[in-house]
């Protein structure tokens, strides 16, 4: 209930206006004073005003109102207010303010933002169904469906309890209905907002409470809404109440740097616009203070604060055109930080939010942070999905269907519509969904087809799967990561290129192991989802899993070392029985054993060279094996060695594969069709969910080894089939 509120815990930011700090030297605009609640109780005691003029309290909500949309039908607004306004009399705030105040002060939170009008009528009347007799049958019948269905949702969200004991179902609910639409949960934040503002009147445990559950569910979501003026300002609210010795330490460092005599940032944005206006680019540029919370965490990393710390720099421009061509005089005429350089406008953040950030240095080593981006990207990114207007409403072309379709909508939102849905529970939903909101950055990675994903920081590539595939990503067998081969649990990094390789087979199983590496609520419901489906292959996943890793203990996850590495005249012991005759293989020296080595495996028409070994025997190498090089500098004695008339051979093949149920059965039986009749096999233990398999092979020709190499490839899972090679020590 919104109630609880009155005396401000500490001087924040006006509605809308950037939080933080404020640089005496530094140019602002001119700021709208924060309302003074006890004129506006005065105004609301007068009672509703006549027809034909709108009330005094509300005309601080009409004037920020018609800054953003001066062609605003005022209509419903002073409609609303009359209904607020009759139904609360008499209700008072524990401030001793009538209880009007609140709902006023919300609405002209949003309004500074650019709410449209929908938004602020049900605003006004967002109290009135929970704590009046209106019902939203009236609301609907006075306002339209529009208003009804906003209203309907925050008084859903006023009985949440965001808590440790919150009801997982309720919940779940209040989610669906802010994904459905993203203006209920603006008006809850605006809501918060008020009443962190006034919320010195509660009892110390009471405000710490509060406090908590605002910093845990409530700004993740203004994050994720992309509303950063309503973030930050919960942010200090909550920085002053939680942990408030840090907090007064910090005001004072911004005190004592307002009274510097001189200003690194005002320098730098004077040098700014002379470069501006001398390239004949229409800029407008500002310093941006840090609110507490920034100013915090960056003496947390840096240690002692300079000047350039304590905020930013802005550069408004008109065009997009125009962000790159003022990030290009920055970067010629003064010294830029590469590395700090971000383009969240070819890639927009996951909350819609867009901007060019780089850096340039002083010569006094200062750095000053420079975000450059145009007048509706400031909106946007200040006031996030507030900034939007309606959404929902059909383009004046387009026939309204009666669905509502909003293409604007953040990527979060809209994956949390859709794993909701497929979540198991009410309380599986609950506990993903919180450590959803945990994740504070989101990267993006981009697909081989230009597209984008986006996912949050430290997902693998099995939350890449599932983010493009949906539930088809069971299929998925592997991927490449910047052009290179990566198994499934391989750590994503903001800016890769990720393909994914998808198996043929429909009745593909995902691996239990893969929940160990999915981080996305849509890649563990769905994991999650199959194996409750699926019991009795669950369960022999988990019992295969469980002989893997025992396995891999008794071998400590050895490889074996191949004969070349180990011993260049000779093979290794383990190796000696997979080493294959030399009996299609002639010499000059008669009664001399030819042995074909096991490093590369040659057969017909390979080029071959033979070399002396002990015991007399000859080992025959194709002639580009790495180890003809190195028995040639040891002295080895070449011997002359030629292909005999007959077509059989062996060979040793090695297959590299993803760990897939039924691979070691599907993979023997294309090379059984192939003809090729497996003399021995060694099948590593896993290691980060690849697999190694070396098969000696007997082939009735030579000619057939391409085919079997084919065959071997199109089994699902396996991403490279080669001849044996030798291991090279030091290159």
């Amino acid at each position: 209930m919104s109630a609880e509120a009155t005396n401000s815990v500490t001087p924040g930011p006006m509605p809308g206006a950037v939080s933080g700090p404020v640089t005496p030297t530094a140019p602002r605009r001119k700021a709208r004073p924060r309302i003074d609640l006890r004129r506006l109780g005065r105004a609301a005691l007068l009672g509703p005003a006549s027809r034909d003029r709108l009330p005094d309290a509300i005309s601080h909500v009409v004037d920020a109102h018609r800054a953003h949309h001066p062609d605003a039908d005022l209509e419903p607004l002073r409609r609303a207010y009359v209904l607020a306004e009759s139904s609360h009399r008499g209700q008072m705030r524990k401030s001793g303010e009538p209880y009007i105040t609140h709902p006023l002060a919300v609405t002209l939170i949003l309004a500074e933002l650019g709410a449209e009008t929908t938004t602020l009528t049900a605003s006004l009347l967002h109290d009135t169904v929970e704590d009046t007799d209106v019902t939203l049958d009236q609301v609907g019948e006075q306002f339209g469906e529009e208003v009804r269905y906003l209203v309907d949702g925050v008084t859903k969200l006023e009985k949440v309890d965001y808590g440790a004991a919150a009801e997982p179902e309720t919940f779940r609910k209040m989610l669906v209905a802010t994904g459905n639409d993203v203006r209920v949960m603006s008006i809850k934040l605006a809501d918060r907002l008020h009443n962190m503002r006034t919320l010195g009147v509660m009892r110390p445990e009471k405000q710490e409470r509060i406090a908590k559950v605002t910093r845990d569910v409530l700004i993740p979501l203004a994050e994720r809404l992309g509303v950063q003026a309503l973030k930050t300002e919960l942010e200090d609210l909550v920085f002053a109440i939680l942990r408030p010795e840090e907090y007064e330490h910090t005001r004072e460092l911004i005190v004592r740097n307002a009274a510097r005599a001189d200003d690194p940032l005002a320098e730098v944005a004077d040098e700014v616009r002379t470069v501006l206006r001398e390239a004949d680019i229409p800029a407008e540029v500002l310093i941006r203070p840090r609110h507490f919370v920034s100013v915090h965490r960056v003496s947390r990393k840096r240690g002692r604060l300079r000047g350039s710390d304590f905020g930013r720099l802005l550069v408004l421009v008109n065009e997009d055109a125009d962000c790159y061509g003022v990030l290009g005089e920055l970067h010629t005429c003064m010294t830029p930080v590469v590395s700090e350089f971000k383009d969240f406008i070819a890639v927009p953040k996951f909350n819609l939010y867009q901007s060019l950030h780089t850096a340039v240095s002083r010569d006094d080593g200062q750095v000053v942070e420079v975000l450059i981006r145009t007048h509706q990207m400031h909106k946007v990114a200040e006031a996030g999905v507030v900034a939007l207007g309606n959404p929902y409403a059909p383009a004046p072309d387009d026939p309204a269907d009666g669905e509502r379709v909003d293409p604007t909508r953040p990527g979060w939102l809209s994956r949390l519509l859709d794993w909701q849905e497929a979540a198991p529970d009410p309380d599986h939903f609950w506990s993903t969904l919180r450590e959803d909101l945990a994740q504070d950055r989101e990267i993006t990675v981009f697909r081989p087809d230009g597209g984008t994903l986006g996912l949050p920081d430290g997902a693998t590539c099995v939350d890449a799967a599932y983010a493009q595939y949906g539930e088809d990503a069971h299929a998925c067998i592997g991927a490449r990561v910047n052009g290179r081969l990566a198994t499934l649990s391989t750590v994503l990094k903001d800016g890769d290129t990720v393909q994914l390789l998808m198996g043929q087979d429909p009745a593909s199983e995902p691996s239990r192991e893969w929940l160990e590496h999915a981080h996305t609520p849509a890649a563990r419901i769905a994991i999650q989802r199959w194996l409750a489906a699926h019991p009795a292959q669950a369960e022999a996943q988990r019992t295969d899993v469980q002989e893997d890793r025992r396995a891999e203990e008794r071998t400590a996850a050895r490889r074996p070392v191949t004969a070349e590495a180990s011993a260049p005249d000779g093979p290794a012991p383990e190796q000696a029985a997979v080493r294959p005759a030399g009996g299609n293989v002639l010499t000059d020296r008669p009664g001399t054993i030819v042995r074909l080595a096991g490093c590369c495996t040659p057969v017909r028409p390979d080029e071959i060279t033979g070399f002396a070994v002990r015991g007399g025997a000859v080992t025959v190498h194709r002639v580009e094996c790495a180890a003809v090089g190195r028995m040639k500098d040891g002295g080895r004695t070449e011997v002359d060695v030629r292909w005999g008339d007959a077509t059989e051979c062996r060979v040793t093949l090695v297959a590299e594969s993803f760990v897939r149920p039924h691979l070691l059965a599907d993979l023997t039986e294309a090379m059984a069709l192939e003809g090729a009749e497996i003399v021995s096999a060694t099948v590593e233990p896993p290691t980060q969910q690849q697999v190694r398999h070396t098969y000696t092979v007997q082939l009735p020709d030579a000619a057939h080894l391409p085919a079997l190499m084919r065959a071997m490839r199109n089994v699902a899972g396996v991403y490279d089939v080669t001849r044996a090679q030798p291991q090279t020590q030091g290159g």
